[in-house]
């Protein structure tokens, strides 16, 4: 008999976070400690499949769980602890993640995602021509745009799009960590599209 996987969010779950954080906010260190206890495995496992490598996954949680302590106070619904604190680890991740590559990269997979007619290796560069000094040149310039328009997105949906567009996550995987339904993962990647087309224009055609 198989065991179905216990969903990471629940009301119960969403009870009892909302105890801890009301009482860490009120100067009870141990109550956080639960928190960070409760979500180190899930926050660690979701870095790491966006870095590949533990011990910057490990680092990237460690930076969270910090940037959640100090901001705990902005937290609109204590209920929400977890989700919240697992779009940090994302965008955290994200952010490492796109030091180490190159923003024409980041180019080329969007563009692919729009359906460009170019193909990409496993090592995500296009194939099947080389690039030359000018197309690096563009290419970073665009990814340069990129990144600025993927910073001016609402979070959900940057996240959606940058982790189905480039990282290739599942949709079911992105609505499980955004904590919503798949339909809604779709919608924000469909408005995160659109966005961007309004705020990149031809570069992304070109």
């Amino acid at each position: 008999m198989t065991h179905m996987k216990q969903p990471l969010f629940t009301d119960a779950t969403g009870e009892r976070d909302a105890a801890w954080v009301l009482a860490a906010r009120g100067g009870n260190v141990e109550a956080f400690g639960m928190l960070a206890q409760a979500y180190e495995r899930p926050a660690i496992a979701t870095a790491y499949r966006l870095l590949n490598n533990s011990h910057d996954a490990m680092e990237v949680v460690q930076e969270a769980l910090l940037k959640a302590y100090r901001s705990l106070t902005t937290l609109q619904e204590p209920s929400r602890f977890g989700p919240w604190l697992m779009r940090i680890v994302s965008n955290l991740s994200l952010n490492a993640r796109r030091s180490r590559k190159s923003s024409s990269r980041v180019a080329v997979a969007l563009d692919e995602q729009w359906g460009s007619a170019s193909t990409l290796n496993s090592d995500g560069e296009p194939t099947g021509a080389e690039i030359g000094p000018q197309q690096l040149a563009e290419g970073h310039e665009l990814g340069q745009a990129i990144d600025a328009a993927l910073n001016s997105l609402p979070d959900k949906q940057r996240l959606a799009l940058v982790l189905f567009a480039i990282e290739g996550w599942p949709q079911k995987d992105i609505a499980a960590l955004l904590d919503c339904s798949l339909e809604n993962v779709k919608w924000h990647i469909c408005q995160a599209r659109k966005r961007l087309r309004e705020l990149l224009g031809d570069q992304l055609s070109g």
